[in-house]
């Protein structure tokens, strides 16, 4: 007993000298970089077992695909078209795609060049440092958590209209005396999530042909659910009874920002970059050839929903299969439940799988405590993170409304696909290049900055001559600087995959994620920097302590190790004499 308090005090007191030492390991650690090689190596070694490569480029095109085309277009389509877009919404779905579709090349040469679990924590760490790839892994991780609570409660209003029950709320029970929006809890939402994450503790390559399969079937309902629509709607209601963009093109734009909650899931693809045969031929058909159909599906889907039913009669939930009921197909809307259930499961376990890779390296990191970071030897999956997100997932699921949580999964995904573009920006022209950063520090915060301009002049309509300027000024910079800066690629391999026309596409990227940010309603700042203050503190009290002394325990290993090895080499040496 009297141990076991010595040793509390003694751990105590060294927790306080910790954190009275904060500065000065923030100044060591908060702009610390690793390498690739390091990333790829000494890393992956703190999981103990290695995951394995098991996934063909068919696998990733699937998940990619499973990973979007469920959540979104059952999820968002019918109350963006109803209360933003219109039948214009196929429109938002373009502007949205094109988005995703820039910010996936970005993705996909960081991938390429460090196919690691790690997504964007690896890349923004490599490039920015320490700080700035925790900040983009929390986001990540709460987009994760979040969207898969969200889109599992979405599972239980569509599998009710699969056996014929028009009220989503019909497997769901009311607990009275909690708030409302919380006070509905998810049981079947609950019991998918908590069947995945066992599934995806078995085996990734088996979780990813239980996928492949949900998928085939999936786009093959997609199929049904167009050509149905196109034979039984009218093309008058996408005209009626306002026209074809009744809230404007600003109702389109900001439509395109809360539709672009239809996207996330290429990026969870990108985390699987460990477990893919030869990645520099493979991710990129994956990541990019799953955002393009994905796109020209939604944008497909979209268009049939608005012809079976004028946009102000579109439900704002189970959206599809209400329409189909409205025009008297009960076992088109019932087919529809089933599918949209399954589209949804299938979104669910390629989420799920790649959010538990985000907890896995973050935790090779020391950001988060080392044993989330091990991976199992038998199965070769993630054991600990995959376990600790499905009860974290469940746990939100249970209680709280998909509409509460929509626009804040949205806020932090844009934040974090600006910051992966602005890296490769900067790794290309400053790392690569052997640039000063300096110009490029100053492009990216004059760019981001007239982005921010030309938004803000955009969403607030009082300075009509802040577009034109501000949209001058972007081009005329970006301009300037690929002129001016110098640009090698030396160190790429002939086989690695670059975006082309640089600095273009990222900085296009930037300013459509900077443009869509600002369209989203005030709450979800509010709520994004009561999260952002939260990651903030973790990492002064944690964070930055474990990785300082993880990296003083390496450095004296490492010591020890040289010192051994020269000693047993002077040793050989005086046998020989």
């Amino acid at each position: 007993m009297a141990n076991t308090a010595s040793n509390k005090k003694t751990t105590l007191s060294s927790y306080f000298h910790s954190l009275s030492q904060t500065p000065q390991r923030l100044k060591k650690r908060m702009l610390a970089t690793w390498t690739p090689d390091q990333e790829l190596n000494q890393g992956r070694q703190r999981s103990g077992a290695d995951m394995k490569r098991s996934l063909e480029w068919y696998d990733f095109v699937a998940l990619g695909l499973g990973g979007m085309l469920g959540v979104g277009v059952f999820v968002t389509t019918g109350s963006v078209a109803h209360h933003q877009s219109g039948p214009s919404v196929f429109i938002s779905y373009i502007i949205a795609g094109l988005s995703a579709l820039l910010s996936s090349l970005c993705y996909t040469e960081f991938a390429v060049q460090v196919p690691v679990a790690g997504g964007a924590f690896s890349y923004l760490r490599l490039t920015f440092g320490e700080f700035v790839g925790y900040f983009a892994g929390a986001n990540i991780l709460m987009e994760y958590v979040l969207s898969n609570a969200a889109v599992s409660r979405s599972f239980t209003e569509y599998l009710s209209f699969a056996f014929g029950q028009n009220d989503p709320n019909v497997w769901r029970v009311k607990l009275h005396g909690l708030p409302k929006d919380y006070n509905m809890l998810d049981l079947p939402a609950v019991s998918l999530i908590i069947l995945l994450t066992l599934c995806l503790c078995y085996s990734t390559k088996e979780s990813s042909m239980l996928n492949l399969i949900m998928t085939i079937f999936h786009v093959i309902f997609f199929g049904f659910i167009i050509v149905s629509g196109y034979c039984t709607g009218s093309v008058k209601n996408l005209v009626s009874p306002k026209g074809l963009a009744p809230f404007g093109v600003r109702g389109v734009v900001n439509g395109a920002a809360k539709v672009y909650f239809s996207y996330i899931g290429y990026d969870s693809a990108s985390t699987l970059a460990e477990e893919i045969k030869d990645p520099s031929k493979n991710l990129p058909i994956g990541i990019v050839g799953s955002v393009l159909i994905t796109t020209v599906l939604y944008c497909l889907m979209s268009l049939s929903l608005c012809m079976m039913a004028p946009y102000n009669k579109i439900s704002d939930k189970s959206s599809f299969a209400f329409a189909f009921a409205k025009i008297g197909g009960m076992w088109e809307s019932d087919l529809v439940g089933a599918g949209a259930s399954l589209g949804i499961v299938a979104s669910l376990l390629v989420a799920m799988l790649g959010q538990a890779r985000y907890l896995c390296v973050i935790g090779r990191a020391r950001l988060v405590p080392s044993w989330l970071a091990k991976v199992h030897p038998s199965t070769a999956t993630p054991l600990n993170a995959t376990l600790f997100l499905g009860v974290c997932t469940g746990c939100i699921a249970l209680f709280t409304d998909l509409d509460i949580i929509m626009e804040l999964i949205n806020i932090g995904t844009l934040v974090v696909f600006y910051l992966v573009a602005s890296a490769l920006i900067y790794r290309r022209y400053v790392i690569t290049s052997h640039t000063p950063p300096f110009y490029t520090l100053i492009f990216l915060f004059l760019f981001s900055l007239s982005a921010l301009g030309f938004s803000l002049s955009w969403k607030f309509n009082q300075l009509r001559w802040g577009l034109p300027l501000f949209g001058g000024v972007m081009i005329t910079i970006t301009a300037f600087y690929q002129h001016q800066v110098p640009q090698t690629h030396a160190q790429h391999a002939a086989t690695d995959w670059c975006v082309p026309f640089m600095p273009w596409p990222p900085a296009l990227s930037i300013f459509l994620n900077v443009f869509l940010i600002t369209t989203l309603k005030v709450l979800s700042f509010q709520r994004f920097a009561m999260w952002a203050c939260f990651i903030t503190l973790f990492y002064l009290l944690y964070g930055v302590h474990s990785t300082y002394q993880a990296e003083e325990i390496e450095i004296a290993a490492n010591q020890v190790n040289s010192s051994s090895t020269n000693a047993q080499t002077n040793k050989v040496e005086v046998q020989v004499l």
